[in-house]
């Protein structure tokens, strides 16, 4: 990817990458020993519901590891292979969900509006519901969250 691209138009890259394999990537966290963690998940591209910027977006079961070691200030890295082509995002990540309802910036989500943002990122990372009120009682009894990645940087070939 050019160097000379903007934020917008390098995100727009990587939604398209993602549209590909509906919504498939690997993330990637920094565990406290400094090994690196990745897991295959569903993500898409939309505007932080803080800040309104855009970012890498994905909801996370609520005791997956990869909440703790973002908790604990490590990055994130998304990365999306299709061939031999593929697309990387790092930055910090924000977490909302029921155990983290107070965004940094003082933000408080009640529970009809975590409802809500879970379906927004299912629905940006491509995916669809024959019944979303399964899919609310399944998200709130796993206590899943949002993962937001701001893009620090983007990286990608072909």
């Amino acid at each position: 990817m050019a160097d000379h691209d903007t934020d917008s138009t390098r995100l727009d890259d990587v939604r398209a990458f993602l549209a590909d394999e509906h919504g498939l990537a690997t993330v990637s966290t920094t565990q406290a020993d400094g090994r690196v963690l990745s897991s295959v998940v569903n993500c898409g591209v939309m505007a932080h519901p803080v800040t309104g910027e855009g970012c890498v977006a994905l909801v996370s079961r609520g005791d997956a590891a990869r909440l703790g070691h973002i908790r604990r200030g490590s990055e994130v890295t998304v990365l999306i292979r299709r061939g031999w082509a593929w697309r990387a995002v790092t930055g910090p990540a924000d977490i909302i969900g029921p155990d983290d309802a107070v965004h940094s910036s003082g933000t408080d989500f009640d529970a009809e509006e975590l409802r809500l943002l879970m379906r927004q990122v299912y629905q940006a990372a491509g995916g669809d519901h024959d019944d979303y009120d399964e899919y609310d009682r399944v998200m709130a009894a796993e206590r899943r969250a949002a993962v937001f990645v701001s893009p620090d940087r983007i990286l990608g070939v072909g």
